[in-house]
């Protein structure tokens, strides 16, 4: 007969007991144990017995699925999902010791996890300052950047916030009682929605006048942006304090760096409220990322939904890892997102030889490319232009381009690799990071030599690529 497997809930026994706002010797009145036995339980020094559990279920009218399923699970996957960074790759670490630290010493886990989270900013932040040293030649500015701030906040947390997941999905299934987020607003808020001509709304897209208790939208905006506007007042209104609570876990030196975070945190919240965690990662499989598919059935744009994809790190419910930008015309970047090591460039312009800077000529067309860099990864992307303004004859409108990229060992998932005979890594286009630090020296589409090279300055010589190296 096997054994009966032990139960240790520390962190979830703890978590109720803050939630109910109890001491534990009140917790241990409830249950009538000791306070030295409700103490240990939360260190996982006792497991705990099916009797207690009972006591526990009936006392506080919880299901006993919340604390014994459990034992650790989240903690567990965060704590697996750090050790696989690189820098660990020579430790010998099984998958059940992780298990064991993870269930037995919480506290330690959670240092672990923040120190590791401070370590990933700190190097985003040297590479940051060398990458423009490289590019300048000369010291960078000590002045604070507060885009690169709010970008390495992100960065370091692969753009996955769980906390903000849980809690818009629990806010969905409260909008999912009414008929949609305006009469949820309506109904929770006693807000009106009234859409106004942009005229009237003199360059807003959405204002909140707390006088009338009206929401008032700029009547331009398409139907998913309208239903973006709602969700992401919906956020400011009802999940602030778990906004502030992620915030906490970083630091900032500049006021203009934490609010474009807060900004960013509260679009990742209202994303999260339109396609929930759960149903969008369920409906991705099905679908097998197909972006336009799943934008219609959530009601979404295209970029809101390519959006979403790069945040589908879950610990223990994790997707296919996505990195995603956007790029204007001239090639500069308005949005960078990495969850699958894709190394960007932070300075300077990208690779011309990828499809993101090209599909311009080919407006709202998906175009696909394998991805070569020079150091050998592989990775499989999707570009294809957006559009945002219009709405009106004479209404300025803005056309970027949006890239969504993944590992070539997990392009076999996405349906662009279904049936395209001929389209494989082996026929990767060669790209690199920036020219700066391209070494691909035969490359035609180059707009500067890479650092360390000795360029031959002949004129006698003419040739497609734009410059001569010495063999040396």
């Amino acid at each position: 007969m096997a054994a009966e497997r032990r139960l240790y809930v520390g962190p979830s026994l703890r978590r109720l007991r803050r939630e109910l706002g109890i001491t534990q010797a009140d917790m241990a009145a409830d249950l009538d144990v000791s306070a030295s036995y409700v103490a240990l339980l939360e260190r996982n020094h006792r497991p705990l017995s099916a009797e207690v559990l009972l006591r526990l279920s009936q006392t506080y009218k919880i299901d006993m699925a919340t604390l014994a399923g459990g034992g650790g699970a989240d903690e567990t996957a965060r704590l697996q999902a750090v050790l696989k960074d690189p820098m660990f790759a020579d430790i010998d670490l099984q998958s059940l010791e992780t298990t064991d630290v993870a269930t037995n010493f919480p506290g330690i886990t959670e240092a672990l996890l923040r120190l590791y989270t401070t370590y990933r900013e700190e190097q985003l932040a040297l590479a940051d300052r060398g990458a423009e040293t490289q590019a300048t030649g000369s010291r960078s500015s000590d002045a604070p950047d507060p885009v690169a701030e709010s970008r390495r906040f992100l960065a370091a947390r692969r753009n996955s916030f769980p906390v903000l997941d849980d809690a818009a999905e629990r806010l969905a299934e409260a909008v999912s009682g009414h008929d949609n987020l305006t009469g949820y607003l309506k109904a929770r808020h006693g807000l009106r929605t009234r859409r106004l001509p942009s005229s009237v709304m003199v360059g807003s897209i959405r204002r909140l006048d707390q006088h009338r208790k009206e929401i008032l939208l700029d009547d331009g905006l398409d139907t998913a942006s309208q239903t973006f506007q709602l969700a992401l007042q919906l956020a400011y209104l009802e999940l602030r304090g778990e906004v502030d609570a992620v915030l906490q876990d970083g630091s900032f030196d500049t006021e203009s760096g934490e609010r474009l975070t807060r900004r960013a945190l509260a679009s990742y919240a209202a994303a999260a409220i339109i396609m929930p965690y759960t149903a969008f990662a369920r409906a991705v499989e099905a679908r097998r990322y197909d972006v336009e598919a799943l934008a219609r059935q959530f009601g979404a744009s295209f970029e809101q939904t390519a959006h979403r994809l790069t945040t589908l790190q879950k610990p223990g419910h994790e997707r296919v890892p996505f990195f995603f930008i956007r790029v204007d015309p001239a090639g500069n970047v308005s949005k960078r997102l990495d969850g699958a090591g894709f190394p960007f460039a932070r300075h300077g312009g990208g690779c011309p030889l990828w499809s993101v800077h090209q599909v311009f000529k080919t407006p709202r067309e998906i175009v696909t490319q394998w991805l070569e860099l020079p150091d050998g990864q592989r990775f499989f992307s999707i570009a294809r232009t957006v559009t945002a303004g219009g709405g009106a004859f004479g209404t300025p409108r803005v056309e970027r381009a949006i890239a969504l990229g993944c590992a070539a060992e997990h392009a076999g998932r996405l349906v662009y690799t279904r049936d395209q005979p001929g389209l494989g890594a082996d026929g990767a286009t060669p790209i690199g990071v920036t020219c700066r630090l391209c070494h691909r020296t035969e490359c035609t589409a180059r707009s500067a030599p890479p650092i360390g090279r000795q360029i031959l300055s002949d004129d006698i010589r003419r040739t497609s690529l734009p410059f001569g190296f010495s063999d040396s």
